[in-house]
């Protein structure tokens, strides 16, 4: 069934994959994620490598590494199951490709091991995946702006989330968070968002943890009237945060955006009614020029009449 629905999901989103996989970071994790297969089935290359096959075919996977891919491709699909975009079932892939092809490099020769591992350390601190760079609605605070407009109208709620650029679940998040600013957004119901790792103050204010060990990154709070109602997903006595999904459903339904949106479009038709009755100018009505009397004109006909 996990099988099936990371299928389903990867078939739909099937014209934004080849998007990403055009950018240079899915490229390049494509490769090194295909290194070891490559190796073992590229003629003129594979002839030289070991084998623990009875046959001696050293072109082809042996039992151990044939058991080591099937146990990480189990892992794979139970850690998709929690995924709710297409970048996160992406990274998963990717992420368990280069672990296995660390085993089965190192497993193969010790030397070609170290010099994979070598590579993938590399790579992850020269190239980040891809932020999200598509529409939303969504204002960006920092340590001296949050507070001001948190403050600023206390008719304005405000659905804020607290991130940290390098974490990898933030960088899920933003499409599905730029997607509920498009749907939501109103003059009563605003989006933002604040990088606690880079704006220490405001996370010990807010109390939203940058650790990992923590997992509170991504939190969303919801602000009423300058304070906080309720955030998600929830930390309990011990720091930690209680696991929750931030798929766009529990969005919807924890934070009650239906209703939310109902109530605040009026606040945006009330302040629209006003600005109507402030712009429009009172205009004195225009006196009507007063018809002459029929005996005042009779009068001076007869008079035109004597002169002649």
């Amino acid at each position: 069934m996990a099988l099936l629905t990371t299928l389903f999901a990867f078939l739909y989103h099937l014209p934004l994959v080849y998007k990403w996989l055009l950018k240079p970071y899915y490229i390049a994790s494509l490769f090194m994620s295909l290194a070891f297969l490559a190796i073992r089935k590229t003629p003129g290359v594979c002839e030289h490598l070991s084998t623990q096959r009875e046959d001696g075919n050293s072109c082809d996977f042996d039992w151990r590494e044939v058991e080591i891919l099937m146990f990480l491709s189990a892992i794979v699909m139970m850690k998709n199951r929690r995924a709710i975009t297409v970048e996160q079932h992406l990274g998963n892939i990717i992420l368990f490709s280069k672990v296995a092809n660390v085993i089965l490099f190192f497993r193969l020769d010790i030397r070609l091991g170290l010099l994979y591992l070598t590579l993938c350390i590399v790579f992850l601190m020269t190239c980040k995946p891809p932020l999200y760079m598509g529409p939303e609605y969504i204002k960006y605070f920092s340590d001296k702006t949050i507070d001001e407009e948190l403050e600023k109208d206390h008719r304005v709620t405000w659905i804020v989330e607290f991130f940290a650029n390098w974490s990898p679940e933030c960088q899920s998040f933003a499409s599905v968070f730029a997607d509920l600013s498009l749907k939501y957004n109103c003059e009563g119901l605003k989006f933002g968002k604040v990088d606690i790792g880079r704006y220490g103050e405001v996370s010990k204010k807010y109390k939203v943890s940058t650790s990992p060990l923590s997992k509170q990154l991504p939190s969303l709070v919801l602000f009423q009237g300058g304070k906080e109602i309720m955030r998600r997903p929830q930390v309990d006595k011990k720091g930690r945060a209680v696991s929750w999904t931030f798929t766009e459903e529990n969005i919807i339904r924890e934070f009650n955006l239906n209703e939310l949106y109902q109530k605040s479009k009026k606040l945006g038709k009330s302040k629209g009614e006003k600005s109507e009755q402030l712009t429009v100018p009172a205009f004195s009505p225009v006196p009507e020029e007063e018809e002459p009397e029929a005996e005042t004109i009779s009068a001076m006909d007869t008079e035109s009449k004597k002169d002649k």
